[in-house]
């Protein structure tokens, strides 16, 4: 028994010397011939660094750059690694920042969670790149700073502030709703095409592991970087925004209040989309001095962030009675020779109701548009909304909105572009509501919509819409502002989806009475300062009542050409500017010309050209 008990112990022991033996082979092999193991003991933090992909890109319809990226970067810093003795001097230096920034910048409060010692945070950001390019001649001096490029926006043209938009920082709730794409202080399209086409223009994050040890230094890259993801460039938007031509647009309307919209009728592409009061698109991008010049901008009284395109909502005027006749020609209350007589005014059981101007006798509608007649299209709205009975006028005007719906009214076009207003008519039920104590309403009570007052509102991309469909003669294609987009592989996907043809429910024949008191009105009538010899431009005038409090009218006016096959159509709104033929007809024509022909020829359209560029129609420039 004795000897048993001898044997196991021997066991024992030979197991415990076979295993320390075991164990010191294992240690020896780690510490002299594989160091992986005694790397991974040193790192204890395993740290993410973000790497920002480029932004995409946007140009012209020529492929000219309209936004670019402009590298900045931000300055993180570990607080558990900053060198006490470091120059700090040198590095305030070089960074242009006061000593009172840098320890600012370096005091958390540590107890409140959101900042750790060993967690690098930006220490700076929106560093412009001339800056940093000095400091990182000397950053491997500064021990625990490190630094992350991020891209600001860059703008070669001062022009299409309103249609390219701007970026800005995420707020608290694009973070908590964006499920991790987003995280604070990235930014992201705040307006415009920056904002529209956000999910294409971002790109894809890319990120980069890092093993740290217990003081916070970099050990090496984490799992051979098999974690690791590169950026992907978001995509490059090609617009069909004519550079030259919005660049001339915003010329003609300095100083004036206003907007231009200029569609291709034959795609629905928009050539430009000028807003006035406008402003440079570099005041605003992001950087040290930002916040003071969007203040200001903010501040304002001319309202310059207002797109007014898209956003104001503005009554048409005579630019609506090409609609009224085409319903009235469609639903066959209208002849198109049928004479109205007017007397200066439309009249009524021998009562003056609604006033006109002194013209000759429209013996047709063309002629009824060539003289913009408020009489003739009183008369002709009045007789499609009673065309059932004088008595059921609900029914007739549910019947012209049908129209009005399938023109683009009261409903948004569907611009790939944010914020689109849907202008406004008034509703049968709208008006049994006003109505309601004074009983059956009468057709009479809503005559000023005839002629484009009263509750009808309108943008203006709706009303350059408009000339659209009278250029093709009854249909238009969903407005768009972005030709293609391209992907970093250069692979393109063309914008199809917008180019649904749309029919507004009128015979192409009618139009033809319409087109040819359009083109009379540039020729001899409301519209002659648009008259360009060897363009046959075909306008419409429009004055709409300035309801908003002192001023004058508003002038308004639209048109395509050339008459036949047109390549382009227009809307002109100047606010408080008077008689429609006083600036924004001219100023069509202008922007018309410099389209076709490239330049404004002859002494006498010149003149007219500086004359409009001269004109200061604010109060304060």
């Amino acid at each position: 028994m004795a000897e048993s008990f001898r044997d196991r112990q021997y066991s024992i022991r030979l197991f415990f010397i076979a295993a320390g033996l075991l164990l010191i082979g294992y240690a020896a092999y780690f510490q002299l011939i594989d160091s992986s193991i005694r790397s991974s003991a040193d790192a204890a933090i395993m740290d993410q660094h973000i790497l920002y992909p480029a932004r995409g890109t946007i140009y012209d319809r020529n492929e000219k750059l309209l936004v670019y990226n402009n590298p900045m970067y931000d300055l993180l810093v570990t607080y558990s690694q900053i060198d006490s003795s470091m120059d700090t001097l040198k590095f305030c230096q070089l960074l242009e920042i006061s000593k009172e920034t840098f320890e600012k910048n370096l005091r958390k409060d540590w107890t409140t969670g959101r900042f750790n010692r060993n967690v690098p945070f930006v220490f700076l950001s929106k560093i412009p790149a001339k800056t940093f390019t000095r400091f990182q001649e000397s950053l491997y001096e500064f021990p625990g700073f490190f630094a992350q490029r991020r891209n600001s926006r860059g703008y070669p043209h001062p022009n299409a502030a309103h249609a390219l938009g701007y970026i800005r920082e995420v707020n608290a709730k694009e973070v908590k709703d964006s499920t991790g794409i987003y995280i604070a202080g990235d930014y992201i399209g705040a307006s415009g095409l920056e904002r529209e086409y956000e999910y294409y223009l971002r790109g894809t994050k890319g990120v980069r592991h890092i093993l740290k040890n217990s003081l916070g230094r970099e050990v090496g890259p984490y799992k051979n970087e098999s974690l690791d993801a590169e950026p992907h460039s978001g995509w490059d938007l090609y617009t069909s925004l004519d550079l030259e031509l919005q660049a001339y647009g915003e010329e003609l309307l300095k100083n004036k209040i206003g907007s231009i919209v200029v569609l291709q009728p034959d795609s629905g592409l928009v050539l430009a989309m000028v807003s006035s009061p406008s402003f440079d698109p570099n005041l605003i991008t992001i950087n040290k001095n930002r916040g003071k010049a969007y203040s200001e901008l903010k501040a304002d009284p001319n309202k310059p962030f207002l797109n007014r395109s898209i956003l104001a909502q503005y009554p048409p005027g005579s630019l609506f009675k090409p609609v009224v006749g085409l319903i009235g020609l469609q639903e066959k209350v209208l002849d198109p020779n049928r004479t109205i007589y007017c007397q200066g005014a439309y009249y009524f059981e021998g009562q003056r109701l609604t006033g006109c101007h002194n013209h000759a006798t429209s013996l047709n509608l063309s002629m009824g548009i060539q003289n913009s007649c408020n009489a003739y299209f009183v008369t002709v709205f009045k007789d499609i909304i009673d065309q059932f009975s004088y008595t059921t006028p609900d029914r007739g005007l549910d019947t012209f909105n049908n129209y009005l719906s399938k023109f683009g009214l009261n409903r948004k076009l569907g611009i790939d572009f944010p914020g689109e207003k849907k202008g406004n008519y008034p509703t049968s039920k709208y008006f049994d509501r006003v109505y309601e104590k004074e009983g059956n309403w009468k057709s009479l009570w809503i005559r000023s919509l005839g002629i484009g007052q009263g509750e009808l509102l309108m943008t203006n991309l709706q009303m350059a819409n408009l000339a659209a469909i009278l250029a093709n003669r009854g249909h238009y294609y969903t407005p768009h502002l972005v030709k293609k987009m391209a992907n970093e592989n250069n692979e393109e996907i063309y914008m199809d989806k917008y180019l649904k043809r749309h029919n507004v429910g009128v015979d192409p024949v009618y139009f033809e009475p319409i087109v040819e008191g359009m083109a009379r009105a540039v020729t001899s009538g409301t519209a002659t300062r648009a008259f360009i010899p060897d363009i046959p431009i075909c306008g419409k005038t429009g004055t709409a009542e300035n309801t908003q409090g002192s001023g004058k009218d508003h002038s308004i006016f639209f048109a395509f050409a050339p008459r036949d096959n047109p390549k382009i159509a227009i809307a002109v709104y100047v606010e408080n500017s008077g008689f429609g033929g006083s600036y924004a007809a001219p100023i069509a024509s202008l922007m018309i010309e410099k389209f076709l022909k490239g330049e404004i020829r002859g002494p006498y359209r010149q003149y007219i050209e500086k004359q409009m560029m001269e004109a200061n129609l604010l109060d304060t420039p």
